[in-house]
């Protein structure tokens, strides 16, 4: 690995450690505000502060979830685990969107028995709790916003905190309208658009924790255009075969079949130098597997079709 290289990847470090002294943060805050909204749910009998409650308890479950898988993520590759633990962020993003789902479900069948038996609220009470639960996670949003750019995991906690606080907003107003009328439907209505939201933003996670876990090209990445970059490098005749995929929401892989005129193997290794650090400044590529050959197989297709081959040959041996 070059010194590009070697900075990209303490850089990474630098910004998880700081991602998990956030998350620790995020946790305090949704185990100190949810036995607040309870109690003044409970105290005033609205259903959208309670209902904002439980999502906090469920933010609390999300951001230690998220916590540990950063965390074990950071371990290196071993025998039995020879990628490392990476992973384990993506299948932590998926498991905090079904949460959100599953707390999504509830509020929503709750919401449905308050909007045909609509009860009082204590509108003074909502106020003020659900301002501090606004506001409490409203800077839990700000401290994971940058993570939320780079890290499917963090992004997946960003928007449990991001729900958390436009719900808290919304219970808010309806605390003043309810000082001045008795509009008692609108506290499940209130609900259900937030629970829309939520579901709606962890639906966006689970398709892209299924695209992860699928090995599909990466989103953005352009594979014509990362062939026309190697197959300029001079000395590369072309290459085939390539696959490229995400080892985790932030690291992309690359392996491909290289094809070079016959040479001495300490040029070879000039050119996986210069094609690796090509993939890593240009896309963003930080694992490059390159196998480099003096002929092409059969198939010089850029996409590998060994597999479709196989099966035709067996089901053709097979009729």
């Amino acid at each position: 690995m070059g010194l590009n290289g070697v900075s990209a990847a303490a850089d990474a470090h630098h910004r998880e450690a700081s991602w998990g002294r956030r998350l620790l943060i995020t946790m305090a805050l949704n185990l100190i505000i949810p036995i607040i909204q309870i109690v003044g749910g409970v105290i005033s009998g609205s259903m959208a502060l309670i209902s904002d409650a439980l999502h906090n308890l469920s933010d609390f479950t999300s951001a230690l979830i998220s916590y540990l898988a950063l965390r074990m993520g950071r371990r290196g590759p071993t025998f039995s685990q020879t990628f490392g633990y990476k992973r384990l962020e993506v299948f932590a993003a998926a498991l905090n969107a079904i949460l959100l789902c599953g707390v999504g479900i509830f509020i929503f069948v709750e919401s449905a028995k308050r909007f045909l038996h609509p009860q009082p609220v204590t509108s003074t009470i909502v106020i003020w709790v659900a301002l501090v639960g606004f506001v409490a996670n409203l800077a839990s949003t700000v401290l994971l916003h940058a993570g939320a750019q780079e890290n499917l995991n963090i992004r997946g906690v960003f928007l449990h905190m991001l729900s958390d606080a436009l719900m808290s907003l919304a219970v808010f107003f309806l605390g003043i309208v309810w000082l001045f009328k008795p509009w008692y439907r609108l506290d499940p209505i209130a609900s259900w658009v937030i629970m829309a939201i939520i579901i709606y933003g962890a639906w966006k996670i689970l398709r892209d924790t299924f695209v992860i876990l699928m090995n599909a090209t990466p989103s953005g990445i352009d594979l014509t255009a990362i062939q026309r970059e190697i197959e300029a490098v001079e000395g590369i005749t072309a290459i085939h075969h390539l696959h490229i995929w995400n080892m985790s929401a932030e690291e992309i892989a690359l392996a491909a079949h290289v094809i070079v005129p016959d040479q001495m193997l300490s040029k070879v290794d000039e050119l996986a130098v210069e094609v690796s650090e090509l993939l890593l400044c240009r896309f963003n590529i930080v694992h490059p597997v390159l196998q480099f050959e003096t002929k092409a197989y059969e198939s010089k297709e850029l996409l590998c079709t060994y597999y479709n081959k196989k099966r035709k040959g067996r089901d053709e041996h097979d009729h």
